[in-house]
């Protein structure tokens, strides 16, 4: 029996994956907006609904399981989501080659797998080092939008994030609330529907913060 979709033929956003420097975003749009990232798109439930829901964004959608990528980008194409697009590569090796320091509006880091066995931890996305640079390409006052089943591991995450400078407006520490204008993906719908928890953190980049153009650290205007 076959696993996930089919394996389409063509590579989604190869063109991106050659780029050594970040794009010219409005230009690969065709107008200017926000432009928003989504680390680990999975099946696209919720990159598509978003998409369809925020038109004025610009978004970016990284997957490095090829069949779930080329699915994704077929379905934007197909229901006309021209403000989608879905870039088949490991998110480690292609982020800071395709987006500019204070570029991001939001970045959006849902269901990430839990790697449970030791030997495997260092396969998680949200290192300290991969988590500071997610800082720095987030725009102040950007939203990171944090999603998880998995309580320790989203207690984790939380700490990493608000380590590296993004603020809780919660409380350090503290989980979030469902929004319900917000879309969700189809794994999170399965979880509200068994009534399963989900940890959510909505965190924020200080709008006060400013990003140099290139390296240097971030600094706050006294």
């Amino acid at each position: 029996m076959t696993r996930g979709p089919l394996l389409r033929p063509e590579p989604a956003g190869r063109a991106f994956t050659e780029l050594l420097t970040p794009p010219d975003w409005a230009a690969v749009f065709g107008r200017a907006g926000p432009l928003e990232l989504e680390l680990g798109s999975g099946a696209g439930g919720f990159a598509l609904a978003y998409a369809a829901l925020h038109p004025e964004v610009n978004y970016v959608a990284i997957e490095w399981r090829k069949k779930y990528a080329r699915e994704v980008e077929h379905q934007a194409r197909t229901r006309g989501r021209s403000n989608l697009r879905v870039v088949e590569a490991d998110a480690r090796a292609v982020v800071p080659r395709l987006f500019a320091p204070a570029s991001l509006a939001a970045i959006h880091f849902q269901f990430p797998d839990p790697w449970w066995k030791r030997s495997h931890q260092k396969r998680q996305l949200l290192s300290l080092e991969f988590a500071t640079l997610l800082f720095t390409l987030l725009a102040p006052g950007g939203l990171f939008d944090l999603r998880t089943d998995v309580e320790d591991r989203g207690r984790a995450m939380l700490d990493t994030l608000e380590a590296v400078g993004l603020t809780n407006p919660l409380g350090r520490g503290a989980f979030h609330p469902s929004d319900p204008e917000e879309p969700v993906s189809s794994r999170e719908r399965r979880y509200l529907a068994s009534g399963e928890p989900v940890y959510r953190a909505r965190l924020r980049k200080s709008p006060l913060v400013h990003t140099p153009a290139a390296g240097g650290p971030s600094v706050s205007p006294a």
